[in-house]
């Protein structure tokens, strides 16, 4: 047998004792640690023992870690003009002062949901709001993140449907791409990409009518889409889907919905997003809030995660009470027939969402989506006048992002050289695009202001 990692005891981990490693392994039926681990390439493997110094006093640990911290780039010592799925926006005091209160702070999950009417009532606030602001019938409470929820959403159209093909845009968020990948890849479907106009950053939808067919499940595309493009055929894409019998699933930033048509408007069965921009700080890789909303009331059985319903007591007809009325996770009764695994669902991040659109409410919302759109079109126009910058890349109408290109810099060294400037900006664009071009992608929110954009200006011309 291998020899474990580590060495001796660690009084901490009595699970480090190689006698009980050893037993371990004999009960799972497993020779070494290495056979057991054997699905994690070696490339991703530690190879030798944690560096785990002893231990020290509070102080000294406390100082260690707050020097490790001050290396972090953080708001707003720093400024950030990176998008992508994580997005720089303002966080009221109020939200943080709602979500901070004992009864929310400390709220796990409802086990025990009756319990927890105050809870419950703020879920079932988040699903209505997330309802009306996607137009859609049921929105769960909720998911993980962006790309978990639409993975979720993939797998949702194959239970549906029964069909084993599903078609991705290529401008889907990369990571996303990736998550879905992950997540359907155990059930052995097809994945196909459908392209994009490399003049206008949105769907060819030309080139989706040809892959459509009759073994597709369901076709998911973002709006606006990894570029900040809007799809403007976005309806012609669902209807297209449709005919062919199968799912259509889109995927939004939330805050573009402030201005521009929601996914049930123009007929997505199923739709996602990432509820960050809604009360969320920007953070190092969560939590974050999935979103997940289906348009007919048929489709929430086959919903992952849980749904609160409001009904009245027994006691009172006009006394109102909040259930959960659907969880079809695997703990529960369903077993291996569940539709996911979600468990814990940082409920926490709902009630903020919730909070953050209760306060704007619907005129409050649009003036900052105006603001949005009026703060990243200066800002793409300011960078635009810049020698060495070729803009637009894409012909399409954005929303808050919008991607640059170098005529002559190399978009890593762009990027480079702006975080040298304490400027987080110009994210290159990943080869899978195969764009045949440098070039970068930039978002621009609420929080910045033209002084703010004019040192974006000044840093980058003098790293082009």
């Amino acid at each position: 047998m291998a020899k474990h990692p580590r060495q001796r005891r660690h009084p901490l981990l009595p699970n480090s004792e190689e006698s009980i490693v050893a037993e371990m392994l004999n009960r799972v039926g497993a020779g070494s640690v290495d056979e057991l681990f054997s699905d994690i390439p070696p490339r991703l493997r530690l190879k030798r023992p944690l560096r785990i110094p002893e231990g020290q006093s509070e102080y000294q640990v406390r100082r260690d870690v707050q020097t490790k911290l001050s290396f972090n780039r953080t708001l707003p010592s720093s400024m950030c003009f990176l998008g992508g799925g994580v997005w720089p926006h303002y966080v009221p005091a109020v939200v943080e002062s709602i979500v901070a209160r004992q009864e929310f702070y400390t709220s796990y999950t409802p086990y025990q949901p009756e319990m927890s009417q105050g809870m419950l009532q703020a879920l079932f606030e988040y699903q209505s709001l997330m309802c009306e602001l996607l137009g859609m019938e049921v929105c769960n409470s909720s998911l993980y993140d962006w790309a978990s929820a639409a993975a979720e959403a993939a797998r949702m159209a194959v239970r549906i449907t029964g069909k084993r093909k599903l078609l991705i845009a290529e401008s889907t968020g990369p990571g996303r791409a990736d998550v879905i990948g992950s997540y359907v890849e155990p059930l052995g479907l097809t994945v196909q990409t459908i392209p994009f106009d490399r003049r206008t950053g949105r769907l060819d939808l030309a080139q989706a009518r040809k892959m459509l067919d009759q073994e597709v499940a369901g076709v998911y595309f973002e709006n606006p889409n990894y570029f900040g493009i809007i799809e403007e055929e976005a309806e012609e894409m669902v209807s297209a889907t449709h005919e062919s019998g199968a799912v259509a699933m889109a995927g939004v930033d939330p805050m573009s919905l402030s201005l521009i048509k929601e996914p049930g408007a123009y007929g997505a069965d199923i739709a996602v997003g990432e509820g960050q921009p809604l009360g969320l700080a920007m953070n190092y890789g969560g939590p974050h809030l999935g979103i997940l909303s289906v348009k007919d009331l048929k489709l929430a059985r086959s919903m992952p995660g849980r749904l609160i319903g409001l009904t009245s007591t027994v006691s009172d007809p006009d006394q109102k009470a909040f259930s959960m009325v659907l969880q079809t996770r695997e703990q529960h009764i369903r077993r291996e027939a569940a539709t996911s695994n979600v468990c814990t669902n940082q409920s926490l991040m709902a009630v903020a969402a919730a909070s953050y659109l209760a306060l704007l409410g619907k005129s409050g919302f649009r003036r900052l989506g105006e603001e949005i759109i009026s703060n990243s079109h200066y800002a793409a126009k300011r960078l635009s006048e810049l020698k060495g910058i070729e803009f637009p890349l894409f012909e399409g109408a954005f929303f808050k992002e919008f991607v640059l290109k170098y005529r002559y810099a190399v978009a890593q060294s762009v990027y480079e050289g702006l975080a040298r400037e304490n400027i987080m900006a110009g994210y290159p664009m990943d080869d899978r695009f195969a764009l045949d071009a440098q070039a970068g992608l930039f978002c621009v929110t609420e929080i910045h202001t033209s002084y703010d954009i004019d040192r974006l200006a000044r840093a980058l011309e003098e790293v082009l």
